[in-house]
């Protein structure tokens, strides 16, 4: 709710690569999973065995805790951080991403690709509740990062604002974006989705060199949801007893 990065720091510690690696895969990370967007990339889902083969070197523990914020060698593109949030969003339950809504006839310019994506297991299904709720927090809590673009909603969103860094900073030294030439400042991200309890909406939002993502990108990503859910789809949010 806060973007805590020592929480994600100890996590990471404490899961080891191999664990990450593995979660991390199963919401698509590191694979192309999009039906019809053949020059979807692929990110990169880093491994020990990756950067043994590729770098010539061990994991450390170091790795792990870049890897924890998505620093490091980890990338990823905006497509796959909307899909693992749809994924989230689901508890679990995989849908393919497609450019296109639907195809009929026969179009040989147009290649699908259909990629097998098993549903998220965990052990404890209510674990997909503490996640969301805290996602929830994010957009409508006191301390959360994103509340001023949750304020005045009608409707309750769930979200995770962050920042993509371009160019390294020296060790001892701080983040100065007014030192630093526009497009070496850090990029503005946003994920989430809407509404809580009968999800109509996945996103991902980057601002390039936008800086903080709750001041540039997550506005963006709430007006995105107002517009397919009050304006498009006039859904109405259904409540979920527990």
């Amino acid at each position: 709710t806060q973007s805590c990065d020592i929480y994600f720091y100890d996590l990471a510690f404490k899961m080891g690569v191999d664990q990450m690696s593995k979660y991390l895969g199963d919401f698509g990370f590191g694979k192309n999973t999009a039906l019809d967007i053949s020059e979807a990339r692929d990110g990169l889902l880093p491994t020990r065995e990756w950067k043994r083969a590729l770098k010539g070197r061990a994991w450390y523990p170091g790795d792990s805790l870049n890897m924890g914020i998505g620093q490091g060698f980890m990338l990823s593109t905006p497509l796959q951080l909307a899909t693992a949030t749809a994924v989230m969003a689901n508890r679990g339950r995989w849908v393919q991403p497609a450019l296109l809504k639907s195809v009929t006839g026969n179009n040989d310019s147009i290649r699908q690709r259909k990629v097998t994506m098993e549903d998220v297991q965990i052990k404890n299904l209510d674990d997909w509740d503490y996640i969301i709720s805290a996602m929830e927090e994010v957009m409508h809590g006191k301390r959360g990062t994103a509340r001023g673009s949750g304020r005045r909603a009608s409707y309750r969103m769930a979200g995770k604002t962050g920042t993509a860094q371009v160019v390294g900073i020296k060790q001892g030294e701080k983040y100065d974006a007014k030192a630093l030439s526009e497009r070496n400042r850090d990029h503005a991200l946003f994920v989430g989705f809407a509404p809580v309890h009968n999800p109509q909406i996945a996103v991902a939002v980057i601002v390039e060199n936008g800086g903080g993502g709750s001041t540039s990108a997550a506005p963006i990503g709430r007006a995105m949801f107002d517009e397919w859910i009050l304006n498009l789809n006039a859904v109405s949010e259904v409540t979920v007893e527990k």
